[in-house]
């Protein structure tokens, strides 16, 4: 065994009072060395809660601690109690860099409980929320728990420790995007953010974009399954050129539409993200000349890009734009690069600029333009 990780992870076991529990405690309390601690996958009630939290109390060492999917068949009443306890129990460890709640359906009256936690303990880099139906005013509250321990990192004159934001499947929407954004810019240290599947419309997408170009060390960026349009791209196609050190950028799924692809397509053409090795424009309404364009930025910007995919786009697999594709990527030597296109949409016989190659180009040209406009009113 382990000296220095605590386990029980994946046993689905329904552990309600501090007996159930004192075992895991008794080991606990015997490791001195302790740094990881993983209760995934099992049930805990109240007492049990409060039991181990006491025991997690007096393990100065931790580092990572694991509490996704711990509340399954547990009354939402219950809930805040354990994660007061948790939180009493964490907030003091100053090697602590990972707090994982993921996959626990405590929505809003969930959050509430950690933000003395999140203001107290500010060395935490990871934070994990994914799926736990925070909804607007969960995030709200994320929000602002994550500007008040800026706001005490100013007053200290200390550097944020923020790292990682996952916070998928949340239902933020537009209503709560705005302020973590806000929260991002106030860090200015994030470096992977993943918020797929919230809702997010494109007067939130533009706050995010906005928000994360005060962070230029970000490398993964995750929006999948929020929706863009023209409009959302315009602001990241502004905000890409930020963040040189980016190397996985998900779009999935985002409704860019053909104009928004083109807009992003520009932006990595300007050579500032070179790092870049995962791109998903999968379900992006991409046309011809969208991927056309996406193919001349990856020929000669993007060398490392060794994950590319575009199904579910209005092209053809075998047309000359995917030829394109391949050979851009061929020129890299990652001919493999390339997902499955096996779900590609039927191809309209008009894009959606109009016909005629003096049309395409003015409108490449109205992109442009509108793209070095919005770099010269951006506020980094």
């Amino acid at each position: 065994m382990s000296t220095t990780t605590f386990t029980i992870e994946g046993r689905g076991l329904k552990l309600q009072t501090a007996d159930d529990v004192k075992e895991f405690i008794e080991t606990i309390l015997g490791m001195d060395a302790l740094e990881n601690v993983i209760l995934s996958g099992n049930t805990f009630g109240v007492e049990a809660c409060r039991a181990l939290a006491a025991a997690l109390a007096k393990k100065p060492l931790l580092k990572v601690a694991n509490f996704s999917d711990i509340f399954t068949g547990r009354l939402k009443s219950e809930i805040p109690d354990c994660l007061v306890a948790f939180g009493d129990a964490l907030k003091d460890k100053e090697h602590l860099v990972e707090l994982n709640l993921s996959d626990n359906a405590f929505g809003a009256a969930g959050v509430i409980p950690l933000v003395e936690f999140l203001t107290t303990n500010r060395n935490l880099q990871v934070l994990k929320l994914n799926n736990n139906g925070l909804g607007i005013t969960g995030g709200k509250v994320l929000a602002e728990a994550l500007m008040t321990a800026h706001e005490k990192n100013v007053a200290e004159g200390k550097k944020s420790s923020l790292r990682v934001v996952i916070a998928g499947r949340n239902r933020l929407e537009n209503g709560s995007a705005p302020d973590l954004a806000k929260a991002f810019a106030a860090h200015g240290t994030l470096t992977h953010v993943a918020m797929p599947q919230n809702g997010i419309r494109m007067e939130g997408i533009e706050a995010l974009a906005a928000g994360l170009t005060n962070c230029p060390g970000l490398e993964i960026l995750d929006l999948q399954d929020n929706t863009f349009t023209a409009r959302g791209c315009r602001a990241f196609a502004t905000a890409l050129p930020t963040w040189p050190e980016l190397k996985r950028l998900n779009f999935g799924e985002c409704l860019l539409s053909n104009k928004g692809t083109i807009l992003l397509s520009h932006a990595l053409a300007l050579g500032k993200n070179p790092k870049i090795e995962s791109l998903d424009f999968t379900y992006g309404e991409m046309k011809e000349d969208g991927v056309l364009e996406l193919a001349a930025a990856i020929s000669e910007h993007l060398p490392n890009l060794t994950s590319l995919e575009l199904n579910g786009n209005q092209v053809e697999e075998d047309s000359a734009a995917i030829d394109a594709i391949r050979d851009a990527l061929a020129k890299h030597d990652h001919g493999d690069a390339l997902g499955e296109l096996d779900d590609m949409e039927d191809v309209e016989s008009e894009d959606e600029s109009g016909s005629g190659s003096d049309s395409s180009s003015d409108s490449d040209k109205e992109d442009d333009d509108e793209l070095a406009d919005l770099a010269s009113k951006l506020k980094v």
